[in-house]
């Protein structure tokens, strides 16, 4: 492994991210198990992490955002979902894991290289549920809607962009949000949202090393969850990362400190900080 920047591309995220799955699946404690993320995150999921400022310790919302999403896709699931529409899928091997239908169908949608990574390193493994690969190019909106149409002939969708949204420019998220809504006909849509506060904490931190792997963050909506209401979207549930982080006892170091000085603050403010990260369940109006 080269000693430069261990990130090539937006998809070497997937590693990073597993890595945190696979840290906290080791500790005795975790709150949840992924015996695949290891494995799936590799020699450059690990190098990532060690070469990330504070990248140890800063795994925190990446494991809050796991366990957050797992309870939500098998609430949904609960509640009659026939399909999972997992787009930018990387490295999630969630139908492997968690106890879902095997009449779930799961379509799991990336680019070509990351399907075949994943399906390369899942050789053998069988999943829970009905697992249907599709390897697509979703910035091409033809390809994207032959992709979200399929997922519609087998309702209700729920669709998912872990991790993806951030990576994007306002004008894709919004087509994006746009085709899931009208083609897909999702009913419901689990992501996670970034606001401006939290890009501009971020800003020295990580993305010096996200630029220059072209991989910035970029989609962080000063309205929050009101971007998604023209598209057809309304916000059904928004999980604060700080606050889940507090329930899962998978705070940030320092954390006592920060909820010291948010006593201080006003209302509003506390509010700000509560919606700088979260997890967010979109319904279709």
């Amino acid at each position: 492994m080269s000693h430069g920047n261990p990130i090539r591309n937006v998809s070497d995220t997937a590693a990073w991210v597993a890595i945190y799955r696979a840290m906290e699946t080791e500790r005795a404690d975790a709150i949840f198990r992924d015996p695949f993320a290891r494995r799936l995150g590799g020699e450059r999921g690990q190098a990532i992490v060690d070469s990330m400022p504070r990248g140890r310790t800063m795994g925190w919302p990446m494991v809050v955002r796991t366990a957050v999403m797992d309870e939500i896709v098998q609430r949904c699931v609960q509640q009659g979902i026939a399909t999972v529409l997992n787009l930018a899928a990387g490295l999630d091997a969630r139908p492997y894991r968690l106890p879902l239908p095997p009449t779930l169908r799961w379509l799991h949608v990336d680019m070509p290289d990351m399907i075949d990574t994943f399906r390369g390193h899942m050789a053998g493994e069988t999943p829970r549920c009905d697992v249907e690969f599709i390897a697509a190019d979703l910035r091409d909106a033809a390809v994207r809607r032959e992709v979200f149409a399929r997922a519609a002939a087998h309702g209700p969708v729920l669709a998912v962009t872990e991790g993806l949204l951030i990576y994007l420019e306002a004008d894709d998220v919004a087509a994006l949000a746009r085709d899931l809504h009208d083609v897909a006909r999702a009913r419901w849509w689990l992501t996670d949202l970034a606001s401006p506060m939290l890009l501009k904490f971020l800003e020295r931190q990580w993305q010096p090393k996200l630029r220059e792997a072209n991989a910035p963050f970029r989609f962080a909506p000063a309205e929050g969850t009101a971007f998604f209401a023209p598209s057809g979207w309304k916000e059904a549930e928004f999980r604060s990362t700080w606050d889940e982080s507090q329930r899962l006892h998978r705070t940030m170091p320092g954390a006592w400190f920060w909820q010291l000085l948010s006593r201080l603050q006003s209302k509003q403010r506390r509010e700000a900080g509560r919606r700088m990260a979260g997890i967010v369940l979109l319904e279709s109006t």
